[in-house]
């Protein structure tokens, strides 16, 4: 059985656990990462200190580009896809130069790491029609928890909001009067997103006949709520849109990024500029938002392969 990330990293030399524990608390206090981004930068890193430490290694500046390939190749043995070995060389890439930064290393071995470029899969999303479907699964709903899982699907479409985003809203996130959600996204960037007519209908019920039923004095301000009265839980909300999605006849099984990935697509299909969905989904970088152009060609493509009489 593979020892756990915990079990290797205590077993690591006592230089490159220092080097470690600095790198941690750059990526926590200096780039304020979410803990599941942090989580995976330091596995990968811990993985590579435990490949240097097999090969000898036993300080931060005998992590060389020979080591790095090697690392790199015995995860392709292993079976790792593209897109496993290309995050695994970006972590790599990063902490080569934090570890120069710092001087702990003479150089960035890092910048001379190729790794191969991940496939670019297209997201699966919703037609239109199922989008309707999935949402309209809850039309009618009057008890609590029903209001609030139409709440959920109303504003993940509507926003195209992260369902980490979506679970962190709180009540005063909320602007009504202009129809807007303040949503902390990744690196904790605020932005406003719009949201519609029909989610704000089913927020007013959720919030006048479905929250305080559900609500306890260790509620707070969470603006969506589990049946205890905490606040929801993720993995709930994931639950609740499979469900949803799984009424729509036809539908791929796509859970909250799925929502999303639609979204996305069915905005840029209605003639939407890029650089507005950019902001839309908080992406950093116009390359990211990049892949629904791919989506929308393909879609064309499928179209017109099926009615056009010389396709």
């Amino acid at each position: 059985m593979a020892a756990s990330t915990a079990q290797v990293r205590a077993e690591l030399p006592p230089a490159l656990a220092e080097a470690l524990a600095g790198y941690e608390e750059h990526l926590r206090a200096q780039r304020d990462l979410s803990e599941h981004t942090v989580r995976g930068y330091l596995t990968d890193v811990v993985s590579l200190l435990d490949h240097l430490a097999r090969r000898g290694g036993a300080q931060p500046d005998q992590l060389d580009l020979a080591a790095l390939r090697s690392w790199l190749a015995l995860g392709r043995t292993r079976g790792h896809s593209r897109a496993t070995t290309a995050r695994h060389a970006a972590a790599a890439r990063s902490f080569t130069a934090w570890l120069r930064r710092t001087g702990l290393t003479p150089d960035d071995v890092g910048q001379r790491l190729v790794s191969p470029k991940a496939h670019r899969t297209l997201p699966d999303v919703l037609a239109p029609a199922q989008a309707r479907a999935a949402l309209e699964s809850t039309a009618g709903a009057e008890e609590p928890v029903g209001l609030r899982d139409a709440v959920v699907l109303e504003l993940l479409y509507a926003s195209g909001i992260r369902v980490s985003e979506l679970v962190g809203l709180d009540i005063d996130d909320v602007d009504r009067g202009r129809r807007l959600l303040r949503v902390l996204g990744k690196g904790r960037k605020e932005r406003s997103v719009p949201y519609g007519v029909p989610a704000e209908t089913a927020l007013d019920a959720w919030l006048t006949r479905g929250r305080p039923a559900l609500a306890t004095a260790g509620s707070g301000p969470a603006l969506l709520l589990g049946v205890r009265g905490g606040r929801l839980d993720a993995r709930e909300a994931r639950r609740i849109v499979h469900a949803a999605v799984a009424a729509a006849d036809g539908a791929p099984d796509v859970g909250p990024h799925g929502l999303r990935h639609s979204a996305a697509t069915h905005v840029l299909e209605g003639g939407a500029d890029l650089r507005s969905v950019q902001e839309l989904l908080g992406h950093a970088s116009l390359a990211t938002t990049q892949i629904y152009t791919h989506v929308t060609v393909e879609r064309l493509r499928a179209v017109h392969a099926q009615a056009h009489p010389r396709a």
